[in-house]
């Protein structure tokens, strides 16, 4: 029913697989957890509380649902597949069930599947139903006395007596022009995810700029401007200009033109003041315009999905610096990979951000960005509260820099901080993709 309502509801779908996954058809389950995949738009959770429904749908956990599906039917390569990706959109500690079913998975065993909590079902408020139904306060108004003979008129505007009808001139139509980009309609209402989405309403006229391969579209609205998912527009039909008739041709003059008076001007500068020479035929002058190089748009997956507007070939410095900027991040303290052949390629030079930029695509790119790792030099002990312990030789994944000295990173699901000297940064070339 909820899918029939609405066919992007990502949770009614990841539902409906789990019930599929329960009756042992796993292809019908693989088949939702897709969609409901698909149905996430590239976010790494959905929160569903506005709706009326405490649950947060995670990325990563459609995904391992999906795996195990795979798992179920035998097909170990694809479940394997699907875990590497979801590693890419694990989001918090708890999260770590990914790690356990990748494990799982290249032993060719099977691990639990997830389920929404029971007793979790769409309530929504009160207050936000409570007028939904159209009501009628003023009711329809009645004609009680007019000049009019046999007036049948009910409405608001007030009534006036019969003029004679006069001949106007007529009005061409008018033409829905746009300085940029076509013209479109939106057809449902949108609410923004974040800053770089737009609010629109259904109905509203927006003019497009850009449609990306990512089913969204940068439109202009109320001179501003964000993301609208493609499927929410519809293109308008331009209306036809129509030519006015040329203008009356004026009469020739009657008069002679008075004769031109010779400018005598000897040596090199004596065309100076003249276009070119008679009998010659006039130079056209070529004015060269540089064309404006077109933004690029890159997709970052951090604490958060965002898209940031970058110069084309941004270098792998700027780039840190725009992500530093955007989440108000001190330091960047922080890897960045970006895909190819379904495997996370981290980015540790300006070679390797040019070869992120030749897997753009009409000037997207999609790049991953986590915390970086460091390892511990030496054990360290202390009975303050709030300090992360830990041994030499530990992986410690940073999650902040408290100043210059003080770090703040996980150790083995504890949270604290601790002496930056304590440990050394590793070296991207040696994480292996499930750990960046």
């Amino acid at each position: 029913m909820s899918i029939c309502k609405d066919e992007h509801l990502a949770v009614a779908f990841y539902q409906r697989g789990i019930t599929f996954f329960k009756t042992e058809n796993y292809e019908e389950a693989i088949r939702d957890f897709k969609e409901a995949f698909h149905q996430l738009r590239g976010n790494l959770l959905i929160d569903y509380h506005q709706l009326g429904l405490r649950y947060k749908l995670f990325a990563c956990e459609v995904l391992h649902n999906q795996a195990l599906a795979h798992a179920q039917l035998q097909t170990w390569t694809e479940a394997e597949e699907v875990l590497k990706n979801a590693l890419g959109f694990k989001t918090e500690p708890k999260h770590n069930f990914v790690d356990e079913a990748l494990g799982a998975v290249r032993n060719q065993k099977l691990f639990e599947l997830l389920q929404l909590p029971r007793g979790q079902l769409f309530r929504p408020k009160k207050n936000k139903v409570a007028e939904l139904e159209k009501q009628d306060f003023l009711g329809e108004a009645k004609v009680v006395a007019s000049i009019v003979d046999n007036d049948e008129f009910s409405g608001f505007a007030p009534l006036q007596p019969l003029v004679p009808e006069t001949v106007s001139k007529t009005k061409p139509p008018e033409i829905l022009k746009s300085l940029q980009g076509e013209l479109y309609r939106v057809l449902f209402n949108f609410i923004p995810k974040n800053e770089q989405e737009l609010r629109v309403q259904s109905g509203n006229i927006v003019s497009v700029l850009e449609k990306g391969d990512d089913s969204w579209a940068t439109v202009m609205f109320n001179n501003k401007f964000g993301l609208v998912p493609s499927n929410y527009l519809e293109q308008l039909e331009p209306a036809k200009e129509q030519k006015s008739p040329p203008p009356q041709i004026p009469a020739p003059p009657t008069t002679v033109a008075p004769e031109k008076t010779s400018l005598k001007v000897t040596g090199e500068n004596q065309f100076a003041g003249r276009s070119h020479q008679p009998g010659e035929p006039a130079r056209k002058v070529q004015h060269t315009e540089q064309p404006i190089p077109k933004p690029s748009i890159v997709k970052v997956h951090f604490k958060y999905t965002v898209v940031l507007r970058v110069k084309p070939g941004i270098t792998h410095i700027e780039l840190q610096a725009a992500i530093c900027k955007k989440f108000k991040l001190t330091e960047c303290i922080f890897g960045l990979s970006y895909k190819a052949s379904d495997e996370l390629i981290p980015i540790t030079s300006e070679t390797k951000m040019k070869s992120a930029w030749s897997q753009s695509n009409n000037g997207r790119l999609t790049i991953w960005c986590k915390y970086l790792k460091v390892m511990a030099l030496y054990d360290y002990e202390t009975s303050e509260p709030g300090d992360l312990l830990f041994q030499e030789g530990d992986i410690i994944h940073v999650l902040a820099q408290v100043n210059q000295d003080w770090l703040e990173g996980q150790c083995k699901e504890n949270i604290g901080i601790f002496p930056s000297i304590f440990v050394k940064q590793l070296n991207m070339d040696n994480i292996s993709d499930a750990n960046i």
